[in-house]
């Protein structure tokens, strides 16, 4: 087996076990190559023009879009995590485009209004099968974009669906073909794949302490209390004493987000140098992740996460907030669900095509499809349509 780092046509040598074009196990139709880019590269394109991607400059990371303009929505997300995911994967040789793709698509599948709308969504579709972002994140690259004439949705290469899809249930696995076969096989994800998600949490995580900061939702007291923060936090008081409250935030979060990337990549680095996989399937096969955290740094992130869940998450003013959200869900899906001539006619005819082939089960889907692509404005316009007896439109 060829433990020689592969040669990638535009540019740089990759680690053996990175993902290449040569060993992609490629697309749900076939295509022709395409002329100056490579498979991953033309998957990133697609997924960068695609509308669910537009969308997410509209949808909720925490805060409901309306709140503010200096928030992060699932957009700006997902850049940062690009951003963080390319500069993790170039230490550890992998391959930056098919990161890219993966770390700009992941979010494609969330709900309007963030958690508290997928968790709406899910109860409403608890009868039909429940809903879950990253199945969704999959049903949107797969099926749901409708831009080009000679496939369904994007066609992306089965190595960024594998990245896009984190989280399944056997269940569910079994349903999906080839791409759901790794969860019923306790198999591991590309590398590429996971790191990825642990950039979406070094981003998630960090990105939060400096909005609910912003917010005054939560206090630079508070968390002093989490070892984690407070160490980036002295250090910067220590080394700029007078520097500005808004520039030590900044500056504390920028050293939030190093700190965690460099333990990743040395801790990456010795798994994969006391792992020594000669290939990709070596990957797979590999017992557990490859790319990790240490011990240390997974603690901390996690007192993080949980002092996040506590004063942020379920703050009283984000939990009001999300109370709303969730009535504006249910009640676009009950009303939907009940009477599709409600909907637009492009949505209805989706309705009625689906629940023609699988009952009420896929008239359910389809509304579930209509309103997890909705915007936070929109779904509150919408809602106003519908229901409120002033808006004759």
């Amino acid at each position: 087996m060829n433990t020689q780092p592969h040669e990638l046509e535009f540019g740089g040598n990759l680690a053996p076990y990175a993902v290449v074009d040569a060993i992609s196990r490629g697309r749900r139709f076939e295509e022709p190559s395409p002329s100056y880019r490579s498979e991953f590269q033309r998957d990133r394109d697609r997924i960068i023009h695609a509308a669910a991607f537009r969308r997410l400059e509209y949808k909720t990371q925490v805060f409901v879009n309306h709140e503010g303009d200096l928030f992060r929505t699932r957009l700006t997300h997902s850049i940062e995590v690009a951003q963080i995911a390319r500069s993790i994967a170039r230490a550890l040789r992998l391959n930056e485009d098919l990161t890219e793709a993966v770390a700009l698509a992941h979010d494609l599948g969330h709900t309007t209004f963030g958690h508290a709308g997928q968790d709406a969504l899910n109860a409403c579709m608890h009868d039909f099968g429940g809903f879950e972002h990253n199945l969704q994140s999959l049903r949107v690259v797969d099926e749901l974009e409708e831009k080009y004439a000679a496939f369904p949705g994007l066609n992306l290469c089965f190595e960024t669906r594998e990245g896009i899809l984190k989280h399944c249930s056997v269940k569910n696995a079994a349903d999906l073909g080839d791409i759901g076969k790794r969860f019923i096989n306790k198999q591991q994800p590309n590398l590429e794949a996971q790191l990825t998600d642990l950039a979406d949490s070094i981003a998630y995580n960090s990105h939060d302490v400096d909005d609910g900061l912003r917010a005054g939702l939560i206090s630079i007291d508070q968390l002093q209390g989490v070892p984690l923060f407070n160490e980036q936090y002295e250090d910067v008081r220590r080394l700029y004493p007078g520097l500005s409250s808004r520039r030590s935030i900044h500056e504390v979060v920028r050293r939030l987000i190093n700190c965690q990337v460099v333990d990743l990549v040395q801790t990456s680095t010795r798994l994969l140098a006391d792992s020594q996989p000669a290939s990709l399937d070596a990957v797979r096969q590999h017992p557990g992740p490859l790319i990790a955290f240490s011990d240390t740094m997974r603690e901390r992130n996690l007192e993080l996460k949980r002092f996040l869940r506590t004063h942020l998450y379920r703050h009283y003013r984000v939990h009001r907030m999300s109370a709303k959200a969730e009535q504006v869900i249910r009640n676009l899906f009950n009303g939907f669900f009940d009477d599709p001539r409600l909907m637009p006619d492009e949505a209805q005819q989706k309705v009625w095509a689906l629940k023609a082939e699988q009952g009420e089960a896929g008239q359910a889907r389809a509304v579930a499809d209509y309103i997890a692509g909705m915007t936070d404005r929109y779904a509150i316009k919408e809602h106003q349509r519908v229901f409120n007896p002033e808006e004759l439109t």
